[in-house]
């Protein structure tokens, strides 16, 4: 196959893809995700579960902004796992940002640890890379929020400390 119909019909092919190729994509959008209404806000956990009885316990503040989240985790130790530098009397505190979605009944957490400014830890004591919780939602109300981590079944109660709304920022 020569000349010109051949030409011709490699041209328009192309040009078909082309159009094809421009029009079935479409672009994201330029703004954060709104993330689930009834959760928006401030939580703090004010009483953890078989607390007394437990070595290590953690006590955990979620702040839910549109679609992204910061978490704070004060960790309560009667015995060291870290070493004397890091232990700090048994008392510490992480803090993670990220983003959460939602499906049916589940919370999932994609997050990294932080400092407290919540820019990117690259070391240091405690926990560094990445916080990816998993939990069931059992109940949300007004003021309540009751969680069962799906790793280790146990429940967060918290309790709305301040209720906030969701406005997208641009994501750069």
């Amino acid at each position: 196959m020569s000349g010109p119909s051949f030409t011709r019909v490699l041209t328009l092919s192309l040009l078909a893809l082309s159009f094809a190729t421009v029009y079935s994509c479409k672009f994201n959008p330029n703004l954060q995700g709104t993330g689930r209404e009834d959760i928006q806000g401030v939580w703090e956990e004010n009483d953890v579960a078989y607390q007394e009885e437990r070595l290590q316990y953690s006590k955990h503040n979620f702040r839910f902004s549109c679609d992204s989240v910061y978490v704070t985790i004060n960790t309560f130790a009667k015995v060291s796992t870290y070493p004397d530098s890091c232990f700090n009397n048994g008392r510490w505190t992480e803090y993670a940002k990220g983003v959460y979605e939602t499906k049916n009944d589940t919370l999932v957490i994609t997050a990294t640890f932080t400092k407290p400014d919540f820019k990117q830890k690259i070391s240091g004591c405690y926990r560094s890379g990445q916080y990816l919780p998993v939990f069931v939602i059992r109940k949300s109300t007004s003021d309540s929020l009751f969680l069962e981590g799906l790793q280790d079944h146990l429940p967060l109660n918290l309790a709305l400390k301040e209720r906030t709304g969701c406005v997208p920022k641009p994501l750069n």
